[in-house]
């Protein structure tokens, strides 16, 4: 049984980024060798040395929802106020959608609450309570199935909680990755976020190839493990698509000795959901559960970015998946010790 307490290490509140760097490549980069742990630290801008012609660059094209949004029971200055956070549509319907609800003690069964917008005014749509699910969130039906509109009118970025802070301006822009595409995720695949138009756009003038899958990270990423032992803790599904395109470039990348790096631990759950045991990878869709921890080996790719991880979290073992968990735990105390940002804004570390 793997101890979860075996991946604790101690982050003072200083080292987590709580806005992103100046500039979107702006970040710098901790390279560390798999093999024999021994790390530096580099420009973001330089991942291209790591990559040669003929290699793979898998990103994952998921678009953050502008699902955080706040309404008053009944529509009324004094009502309740709600704060909700949309996960996914309820199969089947274009205006119910599961949530999670803000103060869920008084979402009873057929409360109706009217959406606010950011400075607080009473809108005209709003929401019903349909009832409560097993995991404790919410189905509510909204006014009108034009989400988009809802979003846009009264969605906000729904920041991770750990930066304490409520979403501005430029987060809308900067919390996206400049791929985003396929809209449905709660957090944004932050190991994305580094990359510019210009820095994909000179990884194939090298001659890398790049292509995409799509998983729709879930409010899970942020729950904390909190058994005693890895194999007893629950999962949460999210929803993947692996195109046949994608699958037939990593397949033709490693038979022809190139190596494929993938883009963020989301885009590794698609990868890992996807290969057979011989690394094979083929196109798929639907929802997985996929929980990555030592001693398992990455199947699917050669080498990950990704940025630096919450102490005891699922993606702190899936990381040791790739490296010892000792050589990350050390890297993780080199780059305090180099004062690099940790966490969704911060810094990011490429295993090689």
């Amino acid at each position: 049984m793997l101890e979860t307490k075996l991946f604790d290490y101690d982050l003072p509140e200083k080292f987590i980024a709580r806005y992103p760097a100046a500039t979107r490549d702006g970040s710098r980069m901790m390279v560390l060798d798999r093999r024999t742990g021994e790390c530096e630290i580099h420009p973001f801008t330089d991942i291209l040395n790591y990559l040669a012609p003929g290699d793979a660059l898998i990103c994952n094209n998921t678009k953050v929802l502008r699902g955080r949004m706040f309404a008053r029971k009944e529509g009324r200055p004094d009502g309740a106020l709600f704060e909700i956070l949309l996960l996914e549509p309820v199969s089947g319907s274009s205006d119910m959608w599961n949530c999670m609800l803000k103060p869920g003690k008084r979402a009873k069964d057929g409360t109706r609450a009217v959406l606010t917008d950011a400075a607080g005014v009473i809108g005209d749509e709003y929401f019903t309570v349909i009832g409560r699910n097993a995991d404790d969130t919410f189905r509510i039906r909204f006014s009108t199935p034009d989400i988009a509109g809802l979003e846009e009118k009264y969605g906000r970025i729904p920041l991770p909680p750990y930066l304490h802070r409520d979403a501005e301006e430029a987060d809308a822009e900067r919390y996206q990755t400049v791929y985003a595409a396929v809209k449905g995720a709660v957090a944004a695949p932050t190991a994305g976020l580094h990359f510019t138009r210009e820095i994909l756009e000179a990884a194939r003038q090298k001659g890398v190839n790049t292509a995409e899958v799509t998983l729709h990270v879930g409010a899970g990423t942020f729950k904390p493990v909190s058994s005693d032992y890895a194999e007893t803790h629950e999962m949460h599904y999210e929803e993947f698509v692996m195109p046949e395109s994608t699958a037939e470039l990593i397949n033709r990348t490693r038979q022809n000795g190139g190596k494929v790096l993938a883009i963020g631990t989301t885009t590794v759950r698609v990868l890992e959901s996807c290969c057979d045991e011989n690394g094979i990878v083929s196109a798929k869709s639907g929802r997985t559960n996929i929980f990555l921890y030592p001693p398992r080996q990455p199947k699917g790719e050669d080498m990950l970015l990704t940025n630096f991880h919450l102490p005891c979290s699922t993606l702190l073992m899936l990381v040791s998946c790739f490296a010892d968990r000792e050589k990350v735990l050390a890297a993780y105390e080199k780059a305090k010790a180099e004062n690099m940002r940790f966490y969704s804004y911060g810094d990011c570390m490429l295993l090689k």
